[in-house]
């Protein structure tokens, strides 16, 4: 598996004596739609969260509090200040120190809920892992920030039948549909084709409003639990779909099409496409990921010895994690699998010199 996983006993807490689970969620377990039977069912659940920005924190947080048993977080990047305004599981120490997300959001969960188990993985979601993350999942979310991710974990779903709930946000609105495979319309259903690169608005060029986070990933986690509880009759079938800032709400019923290359015949182009390692522009943050190809044979860097090498050529921090470089203009943040984001530039070519160049081949 061409995940890296952070042990447990950094991702989650344990105490001597476990709180009172019954008195915990019992807000919860009144209600008439879960009770004591449906909150066993969360208890027993294992979710897979897509991505770990302003949704999947968000998600996380609503189901750890919501005592869903085992939380796998699968995310590429690190925190940065400008994260802190929507997502809610980071702090401004995160940010300073360039921690992973997955792992900043693994330790606060072990401080919010310490009878979650919480599997992080600092890694690009890619055709190469993503059957391995699903593995064992009863449910899978999205907190991504791309299609080409949303159609991967499409393919996935469908051929592994595990649901999985598509969301997302963008300056005042958002959207949120559950997906049962082969039962409800699938994202190619309702989006054929993806979007070319640069022909939708992002969070980085359009901004985007703490209060449709908490909507969105609201309605989501609620959809999450209806199905984990098997209240799958309540389920919202179709896009739900609202602007907090023109004040509109719509819900948007959407069939099932018959000729839908993925959950119709059977077609996982997105599943069965070549890993590209030429390096992939981050869309709005003038940031490159560079995945060379010892990332993709899941073999790791020694960061205490590449600091050390690196030490006279730029400012070198580590936290442990992941490596940050300062040279040149650039800002190259190094993982243990090899992969980098390189800051300070949108061309690829140019991102891949100076890994080459610092890193190496």
């Amino acid at each position: 598996m061409s995940t890296r996983s952070t042990p447990l006993s950094e991702t989650s807490a344990t105490t001597p004596t476990a709180p009172d689970r019954s008195s915990r969620y019992s807000r919860q377990t009144l209600f008439a739609g879960i009770g004591p039977a449906g909150q066993e069912r969360l208890t027993r659940a294992r979710v897979l969260i897509v991505g770990c920005g302003a949704l999947g924190t968000n998600l996380a947080n609503l189901l750890a509090r919501a005592g869903v048993g085992y939380l796998r977080i699968a995310d590429r990047d690190f925190v940065e200040e400008n994260n802190l305004q929507r997502q809610t599981l980071f702090e401004e120490d995160d940010a300073t120190k360039g921690m992973p997300k997955a792992v900043a959001a693994a330790r606060r969960i072990g401080h919010i809920n310490s009878q979650v188990t919480v599997d992080a993985h600092t890694t690009d979601v890619t055709a190469e892992n993503i059957e391995d993350l699903l593995d064992g999942a009863d449910l899978a979310l999205d907190g991504t920030d791309n299609f080409e991710t949303r159609y991967l974990l499409n393919d996935a779903c469908l051929k592994m039948n595990i649901p999985w709930i598509y969301s997302g946000v963008i300056a005042s609105y958002g959207v949120s549909m559950p997906i049962l495979p082969h039962e409800t319309a699938c994202l190619r259903c309702v989006f054929p084709t993806r979007p070319l690169p640069g022909t939708t608005p992002t969070c980085d060029t359009a901004g985007v409003l703490n209060g449709i986070v908490s909507v969105v990933t609201g309605m989501t986690a609620t959809e999450a639990i209806k199905l984990l509880v098997g209240a799958t009759d309540r389920l919202a079938r179709g896009m739900t779909w609202i602007d907090l800032w023109e004040n509109t709400h719509e819900r948007l019923e959407l069939p099932r099409m018959d000729d839908c290359p993925a959950c119709g015949r059977g077609e996982y182009a997105y599943l069965d496409a070549a890993l590209d390692e030429n390096g992939v522009s981050l869309c709005g943050r003038n940031a490159v990921q560079v995945r060379p190809q010892q990332a993709m044979r899941g073999s790791e860097l020694d960061l205490a010895a590449l600091a050390e090498r690196l030490a006279p050529v730029g400012e070198v921090a580590s936290n442990g994690f992941l490596l940050r470089l300062r040279v040149d203009g650039y800002e190259v943040m190094i993982f243990p699998d090899a992969r980098a984001i390189i800051k300070g530039t949108d061309d690829p070519a140019v991102a891949r010199t100076v890994y080459a160049r610092y890193v190496g081949a």
